[in-house]
């Protein structure tokens, strides 16, 4: 519906270009907006608003030029109202609505599918965690945004490649492996003082134990100790992350290892390559990347004094690769703590001759680990913070992803590990996954009488003229709405705020109003109703990674 109403509009502002009512080569990109309020129409759309000061007209002017120019053929809108300084507001005929509950039935798990994305190669990069400790809950929610951001953009029509960034070289990986040696030589039996930069949780004095019981006594007196023990525990840790995230349903195509970057001086070619450009400079102690040239505040170091490569070298080898690997557009989720890299990137981006556009970074920010409204300060089994095992272990692989994606990635998230166990109202992902199994539940109860789930063809679609009705039918043909401007904006929570004004209109509907009747008209029309309810929630919360359970 947001498609057809989109084109009507643009067809009015093209009539008016012809016209010579605007003074415009083409017709611009459009908004389209959902309403919140009825009273204000279907959709409104503020194009007079985005045109006027191209036109150097009134808004309400422009507003009143596009609705005079409207054709609408199919007879789609009941009628159009303009409110404000110009928005026009259109009101769609209830048969047009209605007529969406075949579309549904007719697509069934395809339904919302659409292909806005045209096949476009598109990179998600997601938690890419140092392999140096286990997954805790901030990379939890970082994993969740990321697979569903890759699955939406599936759904939308984009060719998509899920990638984890494995950082296995550099200092921190040094750190690691002379830590787990550290606790080889304590469990030896001698005296350790253990500094502080390095790795402490009982994971690393677990991974010195196995090493141990492998090579033996003669490890700690091995000239390449550090190097063995950082290979056998980055591996150990690696395939820990690997099982982790499997538990929260979360995979990728490809962990590609940092190391690949300097094969074959492959980050010293793309450092030189830069250089000869002049993106390039030398103070004569350090070499610096022009990144004020793209906006940034200030140039950025690629080479310390010591001949090091920093972490933003690397960064641009890699997304210089990512380029190279035929990605027409990356998608990074970073923390937000990264925020003041995103220009640097940008520039690197802009300096391999890409647009800045091409890049797109999601920053999630921190999660508060609540139980019953109080916050969870240490992990029981770490001694140093949550990890996401012991969440997913708690309150399930459903309810740990739902209660990430309640909030923009962007906002704090309070989650109560308590909340997320209920099996009530109270709880968001079990009150939406109970609206799916009350659904299946009438289709029992259908089937036990015998009353099969009727043809749309077979369907009175005048006898859903409940409120009730209208509104869930007009919420349902508007997801593939949703899966578009989600695809767009890259914002996964619009899911779960969709599913929960889904599953509250139904509960309510279900409570008051029953499916089945006497009225055997009424029935056929409420069951076929009741039949694409189900289909959207489970093509919703599937696209989340969430189960839609038949009984509950």
């Amino acid at each position: 519906m947001r498609n057809r109403i989109l084109k009507i509009i643009g067809g009015a502002i093209q009539a008016g270009i012809d016209k010579g009512q605007f003074a415009l080569d083409k017709t611009p990109e459009l908004e389209l907006e959902m309403t919140k309020d009825p009273t204000f129409g279907d959709y409104a759309s503020n194009a007079a608003m985005m045109l006027a000061s191209r036109l150097k007209t009134k808004p309400r002017k422009i507003a009143e030029d596009i609705a005079a120019n409207i054709q609408d053929p199919e007879g789609v809108i009941e009628k159009i109202e303009i409110a404000g300084p110009g928005f026009i507001n259109f009101f769609v005929k209830p048969e047009f609505w209605a007529r969406s509950l075949q579309a549904i039935d007719q697509a069934g798990e395809d339904y919302g599918k659409s292909e806005m994305g045209r096949k476009k190669k598109v990179q998600v990069e997601f938690v890419s965690a140092n392999p140096t400790g286990p997954l805790h809950i901030g990379h939890a929610r970082g994993a969740v945004i990321g697979d569903v951001v890759a699955g939406i953009l599936q759904a939308a029509g984009y060719s998509v490649f899920r990638e984890y960034y494995v950082n296995n070289v550099g200092n921190q990986m040094n750190t690691l492996g002379k830590s787990v040696l550290l606790r080889c030589r304590e469990l030896l039996g001698e005296e350790i003082e253990f500094p502080a930069e390095y790795y402490r949780g009982d994971y690393i004095r677990d991974l010195a134990r196995e090493l141990l019981a492998v090579q033996g006594k003669g490890l700690v007196d091995n000239p390449d100790a550090v190097k063995v023990c950082t290979e056998f525990a980055a591996g150990s840790i690696m395939e820990g992350i690997k099982d982790d995230l499997g538990a929260l349903g979360v995979s990728f195509d490809d962990y590609f290892p940092e190391s690949e970057l300097y094969m074959n001086d492959g980050l010293q070619k793309v450092l030189g390559e830069l250089q000869e450009r002049d993106f390039i400079y030398s103070d004569g102690k350090t070499l610096w990347f022009r990144t004020t040239k793209y906006g940034d505040e200030k140039d950025r170091v690629v080479v310390r004094e010591n001949g090091e490569p920093t972490y933003f070298a690397s960064d641009l080898a890699y997304h210089k690769k990512k380029y190279e690997r035929g990605f027409e557009e990356i998608i990074d989720v970073w923390g937000a703590d990264h925020h003041g890299y995103i220009p640097r990137m940008h520039a690197g981006v802009q300096a391999f001759g890409y647009s800045k556009e091409s890049l797109k970074i999601i920053l999630v920010q921190l999660v508060n680990l609540l139980r019953e409204g109080t916050p969870v300060a240490m992990s029981t089994r770490s001694g140093e913070f949550v990890t996401l095992r012991e969440v997913v272990d708690e309150v399930g692989r459903d309810a740990a992803r739902y209660n990430f994606l309640m909030r923009r990635s962007d906002s704090h998230l309070d989650f109560d590990l308590e909340l997320a166990k209920k099996q009530s109202n109270e709880n968001p992902v079990y009150y939406v996954q109970y609206a799916h199994a009350r659904i299946c539940s009438i289709m029992r109860n259908a089937a036990e009488k015998e009353f099969a789930v009727p043809a749309f063809a077979d369907v009175d679609l005048k006898r859903l003229s409940l409120p009730e009705e209208v509104a869930l039918i007009k919420h349902l043909s508007r997801y593939p709405d949703i899966v578009e401007g989600s695809a767009r904006s890259l914002e996964p929570h619009r899911f779960t705020f969709y599913l929960n004004e889904l599953a509250s209109v139904f509960h309510s509907y279900y409570n008051k109003h029953r499916v089945i009747s006497e009225d055997a008209e009424l029935s056929r029309a409420r069951l076929f109703l009741a039949k694409t309810i189900g289909i959207v929630l489970r093509n919703a919360l599937g696209l989340l990674g969430v189960s839609a359970p038949e009984k509950m």
